[in-house]
């Protein structure tokens, strides 16, 4: 990276998915309210964003990211009189508050298509993408990413409309200078009233080629012109607006696809989600078929993101969010199987030390700062999730037995992310509401909570987790050291290094042992080895030698 080393080079980013975080008014959803009670819990971590998912008026056909109305805020959260109370307790502490912005489709009961359903001549038709039909069926064969037609029929006009997500979830015309228009407009009215900027849901779908939606082709990925309209939404949305922070999800996106979104020069996107380190468990047939973790194959793959982004561009670090299992029943010791406590502490520690310091902006989800495990429900109705039900509606219908099915769930759907914080083993629904929970505890509570784990001294996640904020914060070589893998092939060893020829600090060496037995580390990693800086065990009593799930942060000699 050339020039001044932007803000959020240092930055950590705790992601609330705000139904499931507390809840302030007692009918079981989480809400603002609930987030401002608990704003302390975030800041005393030491993060310095805050990214809210969706909380705008929506119909929550897929958990508000459906939304109806993109500058109100939906009653089940609160209001946005609350919402303007929420910023300015999130500033006074210091830290920054970033929207998630939803602009690849709406929902269905939005104003704009509820006008663009009475006529095809309706000026607001063409801000939705519309098909005649192809011998009286759907124009092409595209299929939706929660599973069915990609198209939808409306009598009223003849014609079918594009969703890529649920029928209630339309997708936008991009090509209508309106309508981009508008998405600016609402977009800088955010900003004006403070908010610090916005992480992008399949942002880098919005550009569909427009001959090929009468083809089979995946022409909602990636298309050419999506460079065109990210620049032209920073030139109309960004551009002279001082220490923003703007990431877009981009499913399917490549490290030379990202260097170019990325690249300051090109006035895109500070960073990307991008997902290819998250999908190397999942079987070609389906996500839902699991794969194991294959530990080489994930070190090489996030290496490639730290090397392809090193001179031009920025990586986002993340393992989980809203739509990803828990990190220590996916990654840890307990993921093949057997006890889902099994190491927990220590799998949920190497993991965030891992995460932590590699080169890019780390994002903690809300409940990985404590060692939250997979929800592991056993019955189909303990779901909310619309993509586990209608994926589960399929497999059974196809002939997969019942316990199959809800076994891959178990593992698999997002749903495991969504349970509510526990705050406490004494209280009903652990202190997240005082009325039954829109979805339930799942399996980690009464055994992890809040404050059982900020109680726990030398082994709370939490604490591990602030150590390793403030070693970012103070560290220039964690920020923007160079970053070399170690051992790429040593199937249970997880090494590194990190070093800036500028910064006059010494280089560092990260080890970490994913394993239940203890590693003797290979003599090209040992020989590095020196001061100690940071670990989730504390200082080893045997530098040479790693504790099962134990990860170190060294000086190198």
């Amino acid at each position: 990276m050339t020039g001044p080393e932007p803000w959020w080079t240092g930055a950590v980013v705790y992601q609330v998915y705000p139904r499931s975080f507390a809840d302030g008014n007692g009918d079981g959803v989480g809400d603002l309210a609930g987030l401002r009670q608990h704003l302390d819990h975030i800041a005393d971590l030491g993060v310095d964003v805050v990214w809210l998912s969706p909380v705008y008026r929506s119909p929550q056909a897929d958990n508000g990211y459906d939304i109806a109305d993109y500058e109100d805020i939906d009653p089940l959260f609160g209001t946005i009189d609350e919402f303007d109370a929420l910023l300015v307790e999130v500033h006074r502490r210091g830290m920054k508050l970033v929207m998630d912005l939803v602009v690849n489709h709406s929902s269905d009961q939005h104003p704009w298509f509820r006008a663009a359903l009475q006529s095809r001549t309706c000026p607001k038709h063409d801000w939705y993408i519309w098909r005649d039909p192809v011998d009286g069926h759907e124009p092409n064969g595209w299929r939706a990413a929660f599973g069915g037609p990609a198209w939808s029929w409306d009598p009223g006009t003849g014609q079918y409309y594009l969703h890529m997500f649920t029928p209630q979830q339309p997708d936008l015309n991009w090509e209508n200078p309106d309508l981009r228009a508008a998405v600016y407009d609402m977009m800088n009215r955010w900003l004006d009233r403070g908010v610090d900027g916005f992480r992008m849901d399949v942002i880098n779908h919005i550009a569909k080629d427009d001959d090929a939606l009468s083809g089979d082709s995946d022409a909602y990925v990636m298309q050419p012109r999506i460079h065109e309209h990210l620049q032209e939404m920073h030139e109309r949305v960004f551009a002279g607006r001082e220490a923003l922070l703007t990431v877009g999800e981009m499913p399917g996106v490549t490290v030379e696809d990202a260097a170019l979104f990325t690249d300051p020069e090109r006035h895109e996107l500070d960073m990307v989600f991008q997902f290819e380190h998250v999908g190397l468990d999942h079987a070609p047939s389906s996500k839902f078929t699991r794969n194991e973790t294959d530990l080489p194959e994930l070190k090489r793959s996030l290496a490639r993101w730290q090397t392809g982004l090193e001179d031009r561009g920025w990586n986002s670090l993340y393992l989980s969010n809203h739509d990803q299992p828990r990190p220590v029943s996916r990654f840890g010791a307990a993921a093949s199987g057997g006890d889902p406590f099994a190491f927990r502490y220590e799998s949920a520690t190497l993991l965030a030390t891992v995460l932590h310091l590699h080169r890019g902006t780390p994002y903690v989800y809300q409940g990985d700062e404590i060692g939250m495990v997979n929800a592991a429900f056993t019955t189909i109705d303990q779901y909310r999730d619309i993509e586990s039900h209608n994926w589960f509606r399929g497999a059974v219908g196809r002939g997969m037995p019942e316990s199959e099915a809800l076994e891959a769930l178990a593992f698999r759907s997002r749903d495991n992310a969504r349970t509510p914080i526990p705050w406490d083993d004494s209280t009903p629904a652990g202190g997240f509401s005082t009325a039954g929970p829109w979805i339930g505890m799942g399996q980690g509570w009464p055994r992890v909570t809040v404050a059982g784990d900020r109680a726990a001294g030398l082994r709370s996640v939490y604490e591990h987790h602030r150590r390793l904020i403030d070693l970012r914060h103070r560290s220039r070589t964690v920020r923007l050291g160079t970053f070399t893998l170690l051992e790429a092939e040593h199937p249970t060893l997880w090494a590194f290094t990190r070093a800036s020829a500028d910064t006059g600090e010494p280089p560092l060496v990260v080890v970490a042992n994913l394993s239940e037995v203890d590693l003797e580390l290979p003599e090209s990693v040992g020989r590095l080895v020196g001061a100690f800086v940071l670990g989730n065990l504390g200082e080893p009593p045997v530098a040479g030698t790693l504790r099962p799930w134990e990860a170190r942060v060294h000086e190198c000699r």
